[in-house]
């Protein structure tokens, strides 16, 4: 199926840009904010991984501690009766914001009176609509929520100044890459080890998802693997079309999690908008619902990340440009010392690739709940009236597997482990988390 491109009119996009969909609520709310927060701090792909999961974590036990439909994630139910679930969502997503990206946050930025504002008008909206006391228990119990989680999480390594990790110089290791076709060399220990055998959400060992060794450099799937990348992952590529560049630049423009969950939140508005037990008042629950899509959209992927850092670090294998520039002792293979990749390559073992990995526990997660086939339409924050189109999950898969070969960072092998490892991950996650109870 073709991919196609399509870039909006630019009033359009304009007009269109930070609007909220029509069945938004709390829990979606913060969802778009968390990702505005992150794109304000500049925070990386994997790291995002890790906030996402944090964030949506702490809401789905905030809400569903009171209506207790689902297993928890890891707060035991045990909000007070009578407690406001809309409150308990701001305040989860608030408290778990502000420590990653408030006064004293995580990372080195300060948005906390941007943060502070947002909660001061969700609750008083709420408030409008049920009773301050109703409001203030739910405020408690979101903020109690967010605490444990937090804890929690504080021992599973996370680092942001990690081990230094070099690699090697035998024929096939990982080794510090040059930035071409930017100047400069990759820096050692930014390929992010720390989280290399992370204690998973779901509980599955952090190996458990491992596709097994890459192919070997004297194998046919080697060979057929180098001189696709070497072809049209080029920075000068002839073989590359228009739309192939588009989609490798699309999808290295903005974090996994931001593209995944602003669709998500598209399909959620798509939906909601169709059903007519939606509406506040009516019988559907789509504050828990929606909570429950996102917790387990945002533990898959963070799932999948670490399951994937863990076989880079085990089989630490090296990247295109190592191998087309330095391989000289392979007979099959023909070396370019000058060869260069559409954009610099990311500082981590090749095998297997992080997006696929995530993207594929995504599309999963996404795939359980809204069906195989339905069409959807991905945007960029980064990347204003650009968007990326398929007829389902599959195909969007595709393109984000097609997307790092031709930028010439990953060989095709990686992509299809990685999108595999995704998938096992979330499957697993889905498996033994967010039980019914009722």
């Amino acid at each position: 199926m073709k991919k196609l491109l399509t870039i909006s009119a630019i009033a359009l996009a304009i007009s269109g840009a930070g609007t909220n969909p029509a069945w938004a609520d709390e829990v979606t709310d913060w969802n778009q904010t968390l990702f505005r927060s992150a794109v304000i701090a500049g925070t990386s792909p994997l790291n995002m991984g890790r906030v996402g999961a944090l964030v949506q974590a702490a809401v789905f036990d905030a809400v569903n501690g009171i209506d207790r439909r689902y297993t928890p994630i890891h707060v035991p139910p045990a909000a007070p009766a009578g407690a406001s679930r809309r409150a308990a969502a701001v305040q989860a997503a608030y408290v778990m914001i502000g420590k990653h990206y408030g006064t004293g946050g995580l990372f080195t930025t300060t948005q906390q009176g941007i943060l502070n504002a947002r909660r001061d008008v969700a609750l008083a909206l709420i408030t409008d609509e049920e009773s301050s006391a109703a409001v203030a228990s739910g405020v408690a119990w979101g903020q109690q929520v967010a605490d444990a989680i937090w804890a929690w999480r504080l021992s599973d390594g996370f680092s942001l100044a990690p081990p230094s990790f070099v690699g090697g110089t035998a024929i096939g290791q990982w080794r510090p890459t040059p930035n071409a076709p930017a100047a400069g060399t990759s820096t050692p220990g930014a390929g992010y080890p720390q989280y290399f055998n992370m204690p998973t959400w779901s509980g599955a060992s952090p190996s458990q998802f491992d596709p097994g060794p890459p192919p070997d450099l004297s194998s046919a799937r080697y060979l057929a693997d180098y001189n696709e990348v070497k072809t049209m992952g080029s920075q000068n590529s002839a073989l590359r079309t228009t739309d192939q560049t588009v989609g490798a630049l699309f999808w290295n423009s903005s974090t996994a999690g931001y593209l995944w969950n602003h669709l998500a939140l598209s399909l959620l508005d798509a939906r909601n908008r169709n059903r007519t037990d939606a509406a506040p008042g009516k019988g559907h629950n789509t504050l828990l619902q929606n909570a429950r899509l996102l917790a387990a959209l945002n533990l898959a992927m963070a799932d999948a990340a670490i399951g994937c850092w863990t076989a880079k670090y085990t089989y630490t294998y090296w990247r295109p440009i190592t191998a087309i520039r330095e391989d000289d002792n392979n007979p099959n293979t023909a070396q370019d010392p000058a060869w260069a990749p559409l954009f610099a390559t990311p500082a981590h073992p090749e095998y297997p690739s992080g997006h696929s990995c995530v993207s594929g526990a995504a599309a999963a997660v996404l795939k359980a709940e809204f069906g195989r086939h339905v069409p959807i339409s991905i945007e960029s924050d980064t990347m204003i009236g650009v968007t990326r189109q398929f007829h389902g999950f599959t195909e969007a898969l595709e393109d984000v597997k097609n997307a790092r070969i031709f930028a010439g960072i990953h060989f095709r092998t990686a992509t299809e482990a990685g999108t595999t490892l995704g998938a096992d991950a979330a499957n697993y996650v889905l498996e033994h988390l967010f039980q019914r109870v009722d």
